[in-house]
């Protein structure tokens, strides 16, 4: 029996524990984690009865095993949650499928909406061409969008940065409205300072030529289920207490499947004999400890990876690499409101009637809040009271050490509350309770020694018994499922003896991937 070691409970190293032990493989795996929470990135915080999603997850894949496995962890509904009972909401439910109301174990179906706030005013995200957006930027502005965006169809820019990627799709105006400044703040530098493969991974194959064939098919009952961008979906699973519950339901199903998961671990060296990894050294509570194994799945940072290295180190080049390679770090200040300022003048009704999004991206540049959550629109089962308070979380990039991550949490939150009202989001006085959460290296970035990325994944493909995978472990600005399937090629290679690496790289980096759902 083989001995696995993984290196991170989010959702690549659980997805590779049980895709491993799962139908009898013949494994013996370990999960190392150094925090107590399960789900990475992806975990829900709980707080005096209110639950946060860090980051905001959406469930939805591309890819339909990645769907299927949900699916089979947590059950589609087949009852209405509360507030779509209350509000008489008809959503798709399964046959036989749990009630929400009784049962805690399901997977809630939920209505996408997301949108832009800027200069007080909604606009659709991602942008879109609607009568309501042309009143909202008004006629001067729009002309000269819509002639700048033709202007960019015809006198094409080389894609050799993210800047000249956004312009190319949407044009200089409504990049400079919309992306611009939310890029800025999402990376601390400037569009034109970053390398357009973060574009062609989030942004995907959207364009305006995209959003206007979406509306059309819309419009004309043409759109195929088989065939959406991601960006454009308008409904999405959700669980019942948010993405961490998933991944807590999946540890115990690696502990069912007869693996171990330990806590508390956090990985200090990686040691190496030759081009073979033999173990890993970890501070524990009790002092440091070492677990030995055949095979070893790294979902750690892989700048930490390579720098940990004992025994057989990296060359100069491969260490200066690692050592360039960047991130941006994340901060989410929970606030507890009595009520929100923002009218809701869609045709969707909520509980209270607040604005029914999601996400609220902030695209003024005269803050420093990157987007808003409203976690009662994720489930009402997030929310203690729902109906009588809104619970939100405001996303903030920075990076660890400088003046806002180094904030104490009582002025982060009065400098959030500050915004929030000079947006004119809540007024004075209707904040009721607050948290904070800080997240390292949530946001692998594009800049700096990235450039050189492919000298690491030749160093690292040298070693047969490792394998990354993850966000942090490829250095990939992975979504949830992107993540997963990295861990789903990795048990195949290992269980089918496979050498090659090149599927696992892959992943999330080829356009056909990006564009098409698979219709199978």
């Amino acid at each position: 029996m083989e001995k696995v070691i993984i290196i991170g409970a989010g959702p690549a190293g659980l997805t590779a524990a049980i895709e491993l032990l799962k139908n009898g493989g013949d494994y013996d795996v370990t999960i190392l984690e150094s925090s107590q929470a399960m789900g990475g990135i992806s975990q829900t915080v709980r707080y005096n009865g209110n639950r946060m999603d860090i980051g905001g997850h959406r469930f939805f894949s591309k890819n339909q095993q990645v769907m299927d496995w949900w699916a089979d962890l947590m059950p589609l509904q087949g009852k209405p949650a509360y507030d779509d009972k209350k509000l008489g909401h008809e959503k798709p439910l399964a046959e036989n499928g749990p009630d929400p109301e009784t049962e805690d174990n399901v997977m809630l179906v939920r209505d996408r909406v997301s949108r832009i706030y800027y200069n007080k005013h909604f606009f659709d995200y991602p942008i879109s061409m609607k009568p309501e957006t042309i009143k909202n930027m008004g006629f001067v502005t729009t002309m000269k969008a819509g002639f700048s965006y033709l202007w960019a169809c015809v006198f094409k820019k080389p894609e050799t940065n993210l800047e000249n990627f956004y312009i190319n799709r949407f044009g200089k105006v409504l990049y400079s409205m919309f992306f611009e400044g939310y890029t800025e703040k999402l990376w601390g530098i400037h569009p034109s300072e970053i390398s357009a493969d973060w574009g062609s991974q989030r942004v995907k194959g959207l364009s305006i030529t995209a959003l206007l064939k979406d509306m059309f098919k819309k419009v004309f009952g043409t759109k195929n289920k088989g065939e959406v961008e991601t960006s454009l979906i308008e409904q999405f699973w959700y669980p019942k207490y948010g993405p961490g519950q998933l991944w807590e339901t999946a540890a115990e199903k690696v502990k069912e499947l007869g693996g171990k998961i330990l806590t508390g671990c956090q990985v200090k060296k990686i040691m190496c004999e030759g081009r073979k990894v033999t173990s890993v050294v970890c501070g524990t509570a009790e002092g440091e400890k070492t677990f030995t194994g055949d095979i070893f799945i790294s979902s750690m940072p892989v700048k930490d990876l390579i720098l940990g290295m004992d025994g057989t180190k990296p060359c100069d080049t491969v260490i200066k690499i690692a050592k360039g390679l960047p991130y941006r770090d994340f901060v989410t200040v929970g606030l507890l409101v009595n009520k929100l300022n923002l009218k809701n003048e869609t045709n969707k009704t909520t509980l209270g009637n607040i604005v029914p999004d999601c996400w609220i991206y902030v695209q003024d540049k005269g803050v420093k809040l990157g987007r808003i959550q409203i976690f009662n629109n994720w489930s009402p089962y997030m929310v203690e009271k729902p109906e009588d308070t809104v619970w939100i979380g405001l996303e903030y990039f920075c990076a660890e050490g400088d003046d806002f991550w180094n904030m104490s949490e009582e002025d982060c939150v009065k400098f959030a509350t500050a915004e929030l009202v000079k947006m004119g989001v809540i007024s004075e006085n209707e904040v009721l309770d607050s948290h904070r959460e800080k997240v390292k290296k949530a946001y692998p970035a594009y800049f700096d020694t990235y450039k050189h990325f492919d000298t690491m994944i030749k160093f690292l493909d040298t070693f047969p018994n490792l394998y990354c995978v993850g966000r942090n472990g490829q250095h990939r600005y992975n979504n949830m499922d992107h993540s997963m399937l990295t861990a789903m090629e990795t048990a195949e290679a290992i269980k089918t003896g496979k050498k090659s690496r090149k599927d696992i790289w892959n992943v999330n980096t080829e356009k056909e991937y990006h564009e098409e759902k698979s219709g199978n």
